[in-house]
């Protein structure tokens, strides 16, 4: 165009010019030349990737057209928070098979399992695998672990799930609507098509997507940018900002990406490992005073490590630690999985007497309406 319509091209890139300065952001603009003049038919505020929005902040700065605290207004929130997980390819024009709630963001494509013993024995053989499951409770930890991502057709966006996959930056997708799960055919069946066990599957925890097939992804995309907006904020913030830790590691990495502290330590996240949960079982469950003595005196060294690391980690900075705060049912086995497990024994004759036959109604928990 500058060889063949030289002095339209100079008004053209004048234009744009002065539109972007006049707008105080990228243009999206429209334009026709028409016996060598130039038309501006439409100018507007154009549409951008998350990533892309940073860079054009970024730049507006450096050009002098933006303060660096209007440029910390025009980033979304949102907009951080894909560049922090894994997304999907935004181009991939697929429909979703199922929505839930967006119980933690990011995004995750792999083989679904129904059980957590079998995602983590095929996520320590280091394949991508999607824990499925009715709700989840402590004992699926180490298959929630190793998992790519969470889907549940029961729960909200407090439910054990969703708060275990946010603390783990795992994708979640809580409460799926009108997907059902027979842990014993291991299938998922959503309207008319039925998934089984090894079928791939692609979790949108950002958005609560749920898609029947692997989708490409896009990797966090944490930038010289990112850094850059993320030191312009600290410099005008008011706010102190801690973390959610319950172990060292989570408090070190906590300390390395900027917290000041610790503002919440839930305790109960300490025992959801599996080496750890008997000892809580006990002490839930003991009869009398010696037996929760002793459940408690296996459970108090555990507790001393996670601490000692904690305040290692932290250096000093505060730490908030809420006690025990739990409803203490999900830390038992899940109902649901023992009247299944019934109904297998007496299907094989064997005596079931001392296990209840049906499913009893879940118990109510402030976490989540059962």
């Amino acid at each position: 165009m500058e060889a063949v319509l030289p002095e339209a091209y100079g008004q053209l890139i004048d234009t744009m010019h002065k539109m972007e300065q006049h707008y105080k952001d990228m243009q999206d603009m429209e334009f026709t030349v028409e016996d060598g003049k130039l038309y501006l038919l439409q100018t507007r505020n154009g549409k951008r990737t998350a990533a892309a929005a940073l860079k054009v902040a970024s730049d507006l700065v450096d050009e002098g057209v933006i303060t660096k605290e209007e440029a910390l207004l025009r980033i979304e929130p949102a907009q951080l928070d894909q560049l922090l997980h894994p997304a999907i390819d935004p181009n991939h024009g697929r429909t979703p098979v199922a929505s839930g709630l967006p119980a933690s963001p990011g995004a995750a494509v792999g083989e679904i399992v129904f059980d957590a013993d079998t995602a983590a024995e095929r996520g320590e053989r280091g394949e991508p695998v999607i824990l499925v499951r009715f709700e989840t409770t402590p004992d699926d930890i180490h298959g929630v672990i190793v998992a790519q991502g969470i889907l549940t057709a029961h729960g909200g966006m407090t439910s054990h799930a969703a708060v275990v996959a946010r603390g783990m930056g795992k994708p979640c997708v809580a409460g799926a609507a009108g997907i059902r799960i027979d842990p014993v055919a291991r299938t998922l069946t959503i309207g008319d098509n039925v998934y089984r066990e090894g079928d791939v599957m692609t979790l949108d925890g950002s958005t609560g997507k749920v898609y029947g097939e692997a989708l490409d992804l896009i990797p966090p995309q944490i930038n010289e940018d990112f850094t850059r907006l993320v030191e312009w904020a600290d410099g005008v913030r008011r706010l102190g900002v801690r973390a959610n830790a319950d172990n060292f590691d989570d408090a070190t990495k906590a300390r390395e990406l900027g917290a000041e502290g610790i503002g919440l330590c839930r305790t109960e996240h300490m025992f959801m490992a599996q080496d750890r949960l008997p000892a809580v079982r006990k002490m839930i469950l003991a009869e009398n005073p010696d037996q929760r003595a002793a459940a408690l005196a296996e459970i108090l060294p555990m507790q001393q490590v996670d601490f000692e690391g904690i305040f290692t980690a932290m250096k000093g900075l505060p730490v908030t630690v809420r006690l025990l705060d739990p409803p203490l049912h999900e830390f038992l086995p899940n109902l649901v999985e023992q009247s299944l497990l019934v109904q297998r024994l007496e299907l094989q004759g064997a005596e079931g007497r001392n296990w209840p036959t049906r499913a009893r109604p879940w118990p109510r928990s402030r976490s989540s309406t059962r």
